[in-house]
Protein backbone atom coordinates (compact mmCIF):
# COMPACT_ATOMS: atom_id res chain seq x y z
CA UNK A 1 0.00 0.00 0.00
CA UNK A 2 1.14 3.63 -0.98
CA UNK A 3 0.81 5.91 1.73
CA UNK A 4 0.06 9.68 1.27
CA UNK A 5 3.02 10.83 0.89
CA UNK A 6 4.39 8.67 -1.64
CA UNK A 7 1.24 8.89 -4.04
CA UNK A 8 2.10 12.47 -4.47
CA UNK A 9 5.92 12.85 -4.09
CA UNK A 10 7.40 13.37 -8.08
CA UNK A 11 9.57 11.46 -9.39
CA UNK A 12 12.40 13.06 -10.98
CA UNK A 13 14.77 11.77 -14.05
CA UNK A 14 17.60 11.94 -11.88
CA UNK A 15 16.43 10.25 -9.14
CA UNK A 16 17.11 7.55 -11.62
CA UNK A 17 20.44 8.08 -12.00
CA UNK A 18 21.49 8.69 -8.26
CA UNK A 19 23.22 5.59 -6.52
CA UNK A 20 23.63 5.61 -2.59
CA UNK A 21 26.60 4.79 -2.03
CA UNK A 22 29.63 7.15 -2.85
CA UNK A 23 32.74 6.37 -4.90
CA UNK A 24 36.07 6.71 -3.80
CA UNK A 25 38.55 9.48 -5.63
CA UNK A 26 39.54 7.09 -7.52
CA UNK A 27 36.82 5.01 -8.88
CA UNK A 28 35.77 9.20 -9.32
CA UNK A 29 38.79 9.66 -11.64
CA UNK A 30 38.30 6.15 -13.55
CA UNK A 31 35.05 6.89 -14.44
CA UNK A 32 35.64 10.37 -15.88
CA UNK A 33 38.59 9.12 -17.69
CA UNK A 34 36.94 6.93 -19.46
CA UNK A 35 34.31 9.39 -20.39
CA UNK A 36 37.45 11.54 -21.41
CA UNK A 37 38.28 8.49 -23.47
CA UNK A 38 34.46 8.73 -25.27
CA UNK A 39 34.70 12.00 -26.07
CA UNK A 40 37.94 11.56 -27.54
CA UNK A 41 36.88 8.90 -29.78
CA UNK A 42 33.61 10.97 -30.52
CA UNK A 43 35.49 14.15 -31.33
CA UNK A 44 38.18 11.79 -33.34
CA UNK A 45 35.30 10.05 -35.11
CA UNK A 46 33.04 13.25 -35.98
CA UNK A 47 36.60 14.77 -37.32
CA UNK A 48 36.91 11.74 -39.54
CA UNK A 49 33.11 11.86 -40.51
CA UNK A 50 33.19 15.65 -41.52
CA UNK A 51 36.26 14.90 -43.68
CA UNK A 52 34.28 12.00 -45.44
CA UNK A 53 31.60 13.81 -46.18
CA UNK A 54 30.19 15.95 -49.25
CA UNK A 55 27.41 17.52 -47.51
CA UNK A 56 28.54 21.24 -46.46
CA UNK A 57 25.49 21.11 -43.71
CA UNK A 58 26.63 17.50 -42.22
CA UNK A 59 30.09 18.67 -42.69
CA UNK A 60 29.43 21.63 -40.18
CA UNK A 61 27.56 19.61 -37.60
CA UNK A 62 29.88 16.87 -37.87
CA UNK A 63 33.17 19.75 -37.36
CA UNK A 64 30.80 21.32 -34.65
CA UNK A 65 29.95 17.86 -32.60
CA UNK A 66 33.76 17.44 -32.56
CA UNK A 67 34.13 21.06 -30.85
CA UNK A 68 31.32 19.61 -28.35
CA UNK A 69 33.50 16.25 -27.25
CA UNK A 70 36.35 18.24 -27.34
CA UNK A 71 35.24 20.96 -24.71
CA UNK A 72 33.44 18.02 -22.72
CA UNK A 73 37.02 15.86 -22.54
CA UNK A 74 38.53 19.66 -21.85
CA UNK A 75 35.93 19.92 -18.92
CA UNK A 76 36.39 15.94 -17.38
CA UNK A 77 40.25 16.68 -17.53
CA UNK A 78 39.78 19.80 -15.22
CA UNK A 79 37.77 17.74 -12.50
CA UNK A 80 39.88 14.90 -12.92
CA UNK A 81 43.01 17.25 -11.99
CA UNK A 82 40.93 19.26 -9.42
CA UNK A 83 40.59 15.46 -7.66
CA UNK A 84 44.15 15.33 -7.43
CA UNK A 85 44.53 12.95 -10.70
CA UNK A 86 46.04 12.20 -14.32
CA UNK A 87 43.49 12.87 -17.22
CA UNK A 88 43.13 10.88 -20.07
CA UNK A 89 44.72 12.92 -23.34
CA UNK A 90 43.74 9.99 -26.16
CA UNK A 91 40.54 7.78 -26.82
CA UNK A 92 40.25 4.04 -26.31
CA UNK A 93 41.72 1.38 -28.42
CA UNK A 94 38.13 0.12 -29.99
CA UNK A 95 37.33 4.18 -30.37
CA UNK A 96 40.71 4.05 -32.68
CA UNK A 97 39.80 0.75 -34.32
CA UNK A 98 36.40 2.08 -35.38
CA UNK A 99 37.84 4.95 -36.55
CA UNK A 100 40.30 3.60 -38.97
CA UNK A 101 37.02 1.33 -39.82
CA UNK A 102 35.26 4.07 -40.86
CA UNK A 103 38.04 5.70 -42.87
CA UNK A 104 38.25 2.78 -44.69
CA UNK A 105 34.63 2.74 -45.23
CA UNK A 106 34.11 5.80 -46.11
CA UNK A 107 36.86 5.65 -48.92
CA UNK A 108 35.43 2.03 -50.21
CA UNK A 109 32.04 3.63 -50.22
CA UNK A 110 32.94 6.98 -52.02
CA UNK A 111 31.62 9.03 -48.76
CA UNK A 112 28.64 7.33 -48.59
CA UNK A 113 26.24 9.59 -46.74
CA UNK A 114 24.12 6.69 -45.03
CA UNK A 115 27.34 4.68 -43.61
CA UNK A 116 28.50 7.57 -42.28
CA UNK A 117 25.98 8.34 -40.85
CA UNK A 118 25.43 5.04 -39.15
CA UNK A 119 28.93 4.49 -37.96
CA UNK A 120 27.91 8.20 -35.85
CA UNK A 121 24.87 6.83 -34.81
CA UNK A 122 26.45 4.07 -33.61
CA UNK A 123 29.12 6.16 -32.23
CA UNK A 124 26.73 8.02 -30.59
CA UNK A 125 25.27 4.88 -28.74
CA UNK A 126 28.12 4.27 -27.22
CA UNK A 127 28.37 7.25 -25.94
CA UNK A 128 24.94 7.00 -24.46
CA UNK A 129 25.78 4.25 -22.76
CA UNK A 130 28.95 5.21 -21.44
CA UNK A 131 27.32 8.36 -20.30
CA UNK A 132 24.21 6.70 -18.41
CA UNK A 133 26.87 4.41 -16.82
CA UNK A 134 28.50 6.95 -15.30
CA UNK A 135 25.09 8.50 -13.84
CA UNK A 136 24.43 5.43 -12.30
CA UNK A 137 27.08 5.29 -10.39
CA UNK A 138 27.66 7.44 -6.78
CA UNK A 139 29.32 10.49 -7.72
CA UNK A 140 29.76 13.85 -5.88
CA UNK A 141 27.46 16.13 -6.63
CA UNK A 142 29.30 18.42 -8.41
CA UNK A 143 30.44 16.11 -10.98
CA UNK A 144 27.17 14.53 -11.39
CA UNK A 145 25.89 18.11 -12.34
CA UNK A 146 29.17 18.59 -15.33
CA UNK A 147 28.18 14.28 -16.23
CA UNK A 148 24.24 15.30 -16.62
CA UNK A 149 24.89 18.19 -18.49
CA UNK A 150 26.89 16.57 -21.00
CA UNK A 151 24.64 13.50 -21.15
CA UNK A 152 21.95 15.86 -21.76
CA UNK A 153 23.83 17.22 -24.95
CA UNK A 154 25.12 13.47 -25.93
CA UNK A 155 21.54 12.28 -26.23
CA UNK A 156 20.89 15.37 -28.25
CA UNK A 157 23.49 14.78 -30.94
CA UNK A 158 22.10 10.81 -31.05
CA UNK A 159 18.83 12.16 -31.40
CA UNK A 160 19.43 14.42 -34.37
CA UNK A 161 22.50 11.89 -35.69
CA UNK A 162 19.47 9.20 -36.09
CA UNK A 163 16.69 11.63 -37.88
CA UNK A 164 19.69 12.73 -40.53
CA UNK A 165 19.96 8.74 -40.38
CA UNK A 166 16.29 7.72 -41.08
CA UNK A 167 16.29 11.09 -43.77
CA UNK A 168 19.04 9.88 -45.43
CA UNK A 169 17.60 6.28 -45.66
CA UNK A 170 14.13 7.76 -46.87
CA UNK A 171 15.96 9.77 -49.31
CA UNK A 172 18.18 6.86 -50.91
CA UNK A 173 14.77 4.23 -50.63
CA UNK A 174 12.81 7.10 -51.98
CA UNK A 175 15.64 8.02 -55.04
CA UNK A 176 15.73 3.26 -55.57
CA UNK A 177 11.92 3.47 -56.08
CA UNK A 178 11.94 5.92 -58.88
CA UNK A 179 14.32 4.87 -61.10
Amino acid sequence: MINDYEATKPITQDATYQNTESLSNEDVISTLNGLIQTCKDGQDGYQAAAEGIERSDLKSLFYEFAQQRSRFAGELQSLVHSLGGDPESTGSLTGTIHRGWMDLKSTVTGNNEQSILNDCERGEDSAKDAYESALQQGLPENIMETVQEQFTAVRSAHDRIKALRDSAGERSSSARTSN
